[in-house]
């Protein structure tokens, strides 16, 4: 009898191993479990087109092009995972209990919630499609809206909320945007980005608490809010395998390997819900962008096929927002030293990250071509010279340090 694949979510992830699975020459069975009741369907558009109703009205609008029947995939929805019995190459769900040979998980992550917030009128995540279908009223009716987090999610979010007419006030407990992930001296000038949208941005201000029509802020304030959008980050959806086979890092994640597989025999992960070991950045790296669910499947295939495959790719990921596209490739630290292209108080610029001189990351401002150069030279560890670097009239595969004779 032939083996057979469970994959433990149908997001991106999951459908994209379904279809890597079957290109690489899998022969056996194939099953996608998904725990929403809609056919998997691609989330970028949640906090553009479908919010501002440029996607119609239902699920089929976003959802992937691909015939699982023809891919002889069996796709069964609204099946929440509940228990992993590793030893038994069993998977407990709410549906009953489905055996695998080989499972893999992509999980996804899930939008993490205000405190004492679950279940208040009025408050709203935006990670799945329902999420997004619910604003889409509140954003026709223009209702006054208050934004918590001023990173990507609330960023974009914002940027819709502008275009439909609300009025939108942004919180963030953070000094600055993106305070995270990008130095001051960047995210500095991102500031003026909401101003010319017309949001109102306040940062280094918590939120102590949300009250019928308002939001209390921590310094006393009170914001005036019909609704409430929360983006303060999302998790690893891996709960439910405490106490399982399937070791989980602090942060929750599904501790993968350079192989993708994980502590448990026959078990793989990919996308939001794993983390992996990075080679080139020297470190366990946690990646929630859609490259990263798009990469990792052809991997995880290559390996469920008896390959021996590793993972190491340079992050990719991009936001549209307050019209300006932002995309950053790469990973860096502190430590590294950052080199400006252009005036980031204009349109168009972009800072590059060096280890050494080596191009370890790349944040680009409305220069595609900058990224597409960056993305292929931090692939193959190239090292540029900083000074010509830093000139944003020439190309950065012109300033590669050749190598000594």
């Amino acid at each position: 009898m032939s083996e057979n694949v469970v994959i433990v979510g149908a997001g991106t992830a999951g459908v994209q191993t379904a279809v890597e699975l079957r290109g690489q020459g899998w022969r056996g069975g194939i099953t996608l479990l998904g725990d929403e009741p809609y056919p998997p369907y691609d989330r970028p558009p949640l906090s553009k087109a479908v919010l501002l109703g440029d996607s119609g009205a239902g699920p089929v609008d976003v959802r992937f092009d691909i015939d699982f029947g023809a891919l002889d995939v069996e796709l069964r929805l609204g099946v929440r995972a509940g228990e992993l019995r590793a030893g038994a190459r069993e998977l407990v769900t709410d549906q009953g209990p489905v055996p695998y040979d080989r499972l893999v998980l992509a999980t996804g992550a899930y939008a993490v919630e205000l405190p004492g917030t679950q279940g208040l009128a009025g408050v709203y995540p935006l990670r799945t499609l329902d999420d997004a279908l619910a604003l889409r009223p509140v954003l026709e009716a223009r209702q006054r809206l208050v934004v918590v987090g001023a990173g990507w999610i609330g960023a974009e979010f914002a940027t819709a909320a502008r275009q439909a007419g609300c009025e939108v006030t942004v919180v963030e407990a953070a000094p600055r945007p993106l305070a995270g992930v990008l130095p001051a001296s960047v995210t500095d000038h991102m500031r003026g980005w909401y101003e010319e949208a017309g949001v109102e941005l306040r940062t280094g201000t918590a939120v102590a608490a949300l009250e019928p029509g308002s939001v209390l802020l921590a310094d006393g304030g009170r914001l005036p809010a019909e609704a409430v959008v929360v983006g303060i980050g999302a998790r690893p959806a891996s709960r439910w395998l405490a106490g399982s086979d399937v070791a989980l890092g602090e942060d929750g994640a599904v501790l993968a390997d350079d192989r993708l597989r994980t502590t448990a025999d026959g078990v793989y992960a990919v996308g939001d819900c794993a983390s992996f070991p990075s080679a080139r950045y020297g470190r366990r790296l946690l990646v929630h962008h859609w490259d990263n669910a798009m990469q990792g499947p052809r991997t995880a295939a290559a390996n469920v096929n008896g390959g021996d495959e590793r993972y190491d790719p340079v992050p990719y990921f991009w936001s549209e927002q307050f019209g300006r596209f932002v995309q950053y490739a790469g990973h860096h630290t502190d430590g590294d030293t950052m080199v400006t292209r252009g005036d980031p108080a204009g349109p168009a610029w972009s800072v590059l990250w060096l280890r050494g001189e080596q191009l370890v990351a790349l944040l680009a401002v409305g220069r595609p071509r900058d990224m597409t150069q960056a993305r292929k030279l931090i692939t193959r560890s190239a090292a540029l010279d900083p000074l010509l670097a830093a000139d944003p009239s020439l190309p950065l595969t012109s300033v590669v340090r050749r190598p000594a004779a």
